[in-house]
């Protein structure tokens, strides 16, 4: 096996702890610095996803959503801890490395619009409006349609600053991987 092929399929030191400040950067952003009301919750607990999943790819970034949510509501509980959550947060995090891995940004292209667009719409319109809704209506005891009607003002105002971010988070990454030598 070649020194190429070794680096390509080892992890390395620099990867783990990375990946470990992602983990611990998502339970302080989502746990801590979220501001939450009765029916919705904003904050910023995306960002290390998405810098995971642009960084190292879609396995990586569902191993830290997953574990950030565990974690977090081991540590920081805001209610009961729900297994089927975690499946979401695993989808969330395939999501952000399926769409962003190896993929740069420039804002002239239609299709990097569109391709984060498509990003969010999956992660927001699908994982969150739909999937967690489902999951939080049979938690919480509504019906997943009162669910989903509590969240569409969470998940707009979320794509929205998703779609805002994503792109200046790519540029974020693609300054990092030159400085750190990903």
């Amino acid at each position: 096996m070649s020194n190429t092929e070794k680096k390509k399929t080892r992890i390395s030191t620099k990867m783990l702890v990375t990946l470990a400040m992602l983990l611990a950067l998502e339970i302080v952003l989502s746990r801590m610095l979220s501001i939450r009301t009765p029916i919705t919750t904003i904050g910023f607990g995306f960002v290390p996803l998405v810098m995971a999943g642009i960084l190292f790819g879609p396995v990586p970034a569902a191993i830290v959503a997953a574990l950030a949510d565990i974690l977090g509501a081991l540590l920081f509980p805001i209610g009961a801890y729900y297994p089927p959550l975690t499946i979401t947060s695993i989808l969330v995090g395939l999501t952000y490395g399926f769409f962003l891995f190896k993929k740069s940004f420039d804002p002239k292209k239609a299709s990097d619009w569109i391709r984060v667009v498509l990003c969010v719409v999956v992660r927001q319109g699908i994982w969150a409006l739909l999937l967690q809704s489902f999951w939080l209506s049979k938690l919480q005891g509504i019906t997943w349609g009162q669910s989903i009607a509590m969240r569409v003002p969470q998940v707009l105002i979320l794509a929205a600053v998703e779609i805002i971010i994503i792109p200046v988070l790519i540029k974020v990454a693609d300054m990092l991987k030159k400085a750190v030598n990903y």
